[in-house]
């Protein structure tokens, strides 16, 4: 897959950035980096260290997005069933950008209409802004005019994050990419 110059550039930034020892070459599983505690869609507390020794492919969106994150997380369960049993090894996580309406139970309900293995990630305003920091994510409120204020859409970044199993970032695949082109991109990391 070849990168334009402006996006191999922010991809370069994200893995300096998200993954402060990767030029030192030594992975480390003790590294702190994509540190994130948030709630499952189940009510359980996890880390991102819940997650070390699998592959992780990460998306930050919200239930009530109205088009950009359904697809996303479509192309991503596509990508998981392509994988076949090889994505046994891969732990496919929606992380809400909008914690103020993605409780755990409307999370719970939301990712059944995606891959069965795919698992929601809410928490505090707190805590979702910190791992959006961490994955240097960004995210804000749209009050359309004349509208509800309850009725608020959010603009955020649409991208998906391929995480290695030690917590370091491999691939960042923009919104629209197909789901074979991720396919391709894991099986350099996973093998054929």
């Amino acid at each position: 897959m070849k990168l334009s110059f402006a996006f191999g550039a922010l991809l370069f930034g994200f893995f300096y950035a998200v993954v402060p020892n990767a030029q030192e070459g030594s992975p480390s599983r003790s590294n702190s980096q994509g540190a994130f505690e948030l709630v499952n869609h189940l009510g359980k507390t996890v880390t991102n260290r819940d997650y070390l020794g699998k592959y992780m492919l990460v998306y930050f969106g919200y239930t009530y997005c109205p088009d950009v994150c359904p697809i996303d997380l479509q192309i991503i369960s596509e990508a998981m069933d392509a994988l076949g049993e090889k994505s046994k090894i891969i732990q496919p996580l929606f992380v809400t950008v909008d914690p103020e309406r993605d409780t755990v139970k409307v999370m719970a309900e939301y990712v059944k209409h995606f891959h069965p293995r795919l698992i929601g990630l809410t928490g505090t305003k707190k805590q979702v802004a910190s791992a959006m920091q961490v994955y240097r994510m960004k995210a804000r409120k749209y009050y359309p005019p004349d509208g509800d204020p309850g009725e608020y859409l959010v603009d955020h970044s649409a991208a998906i994050v391929l995480i290695g199993p030690d917590g370091r970032g491999l691939s960042l695949f923009p919104h629209g990419i197909t789901a074979d082109a991720i396919v391709a991109d894991i099986k350099r990391f996973i093998g054929p």
